[in-house]
């Protein structure tokens, strides 16, 4: 009994301690670009040991269209992209999908996490 006790105790620390948040750091609304491309950035906070960090590629996706992501100057866990928004659209739905490597027993495997859907308002 005691035994099944320490492994319940133990199993939310063991959750808790290996974790990967996506966390988006793009503005909700930009003001409109002459250009037409806005910033869109995220940053990637892992505990997880086996992620193998130069693997990991992310991109912004709308729609049917993906743009790769660079990771931002300076910065380990931070990456940024600049999309391009028509000048007749008012609003952009993105989300940001990340492919990475990990370790595993045996040689290596694949992964991704994808984060939610955010809009992006031109005003």
């Amino acid at each position: 009994m005691m035994k099944k006790l320490l492994g319940l105790a133990v199993l939310p620390i063991f959750l808790v301690a290996c974790s990967t948040t996506l966390t988006n750091l793009t503005a909700t609304s930009q003001a409109r670009n002459p250009k037409g491309l806005y910033l869109i950035e995220y940053e990637w906070n892992t505990t997880e040991q086996a992620i193998r960090p130069d693997s990991v590629q992310p991109f912004v996706v709308t729609g049917f269209d993906s743009y790769e992501m660079r990771q931002t100057p300076k910065m380990t866990n931070r990456w940024e992209v600049l999309v391009p928004v028509p000048q007749d659209k008012n609003v952009v739905v993105y989300r940001f999908k990340v492919d990475y490597e990990y370790n595993k027993f045996g040689g290596v495997g694949k992964a991704s996490k994808s984060s939610p859907e955010y809009k992006l308002y031109i005003r």
